[in-house]
């Protein structure tokens, strides 16, 4: 008989909890009715302790960390789940989690079933290892973003339109939705910062050939949101203006991380 992988069953509890907390949240949402927030919060962290179980048999091998790109993709994901549950306790953003929690559904089960391409094994020293934790906060902050971007989107073509769905219904004003939405893009842009900074400080060289493309892409992406978050200080932008602007700079960042490490391990193999 085949060993069963250290991986699998954390792997499936974590896909079957998302389910059900989806399936829970969007029945509420549909009927128009506020899901119980210590309840689906409560399958959120149960669902999140096991997608951790999953990661780290992922993630730690003998000789250092192992991130390869649907890894990479599962701990980015579970980190944007960890961060709008513990926001939930806060501020209004337990409706995000009916579109993050299938998202983590998703990765935990590619980062599972899908061979891997060519792992990369970080054993380095703890400035590299922050800058990587910075970057993948970053990315959760922004992936938070582009969710209430899409909600903002949606919020305001109903309401423009007069037929709120039931999953309109129970948001914030669009006032708030979209004050949450630049609280998001402010933190992610910090946490960008800061991953751009310790790159340049532990990094031996941000420009070597293998790193070039998500450097200068990263850089750009800073440069969006950067423009972005002017343009709401001094111009007052919002709405669509606002939202494309996000989808931009999120496109960008997704190139410079996902795009490069799609390429360098599934199709150059290096």
């Amino acid at each position: 008989m085949v060993p069963l992988s250290p991986s699998l069953l954390p792997s499936l509890a974590a896909a079957v909890l998302y389910v059900a907390a989806t399936l829970y949240q969007g029945t509420r949402l549909a009927k128009g009715a506020k899901a119980d927030k210590r309840l689906l919060v409560g399958l959120g962290v149960v669902a999140l302790l096991a997608h951790a179980a999953s990661l780290y048999t992922h993630l730690m091998t003998p000789v250092g960390l192992g991130l390869d790109f649907f890894s990479a993709a599962s701990l980015i994901a579970a980190s944007v789940i960890a961060l709008t549950l513990l926001a939930c306790y806060r501020i209004p953003v337990e409706n995000l989690l009916v579109l993050l929690f299938p998202l983590g559904m998703l990765t935990v089960l590619l980062a599972h079933f899908t061979p891997t391409g060519t792992v990369q094994v970080i054993d380095e020293e703890p400035g590299i290892l922050a800058h990587i934790l910075l970057s993948i906060l970053a990315y959760g902050m922004f992936t938070i973003a582009v969710f209430q971007a899409l909600l903002v989107l949606l919020q305001d073509h109903q309401l423009k339109n007069k037929h709120p769905s039931g999953l309109i219904k129970n948001f914030p004003p669009l006032q708030t939705m979209e004050s949450l939405l630049f609280g998001f893009l402010w933190a992610g842009w910090t946490l960008l910062s800061l991953s751009l900074i310790s790159g340049w400080l532990f990094v031996e060289n941000l420009f070597a050939q293998h790193l070039v493309h998500k450097t200068l892409l990263a850089c750009l992406a800073w440069v969006v949101f950067s423009v972005l978050l002017w343009g709401r200080n001094r111009l007052g932008w919002r709405g669509h203006k606002a939202i494309r602007w996000t989808l931009a700079g999120f496109c960008l960042l997704m190139l410079a991380y996902f795009g490069s490490k799609l390429v360098r391990e599934y199709i150059l193999h290096i």
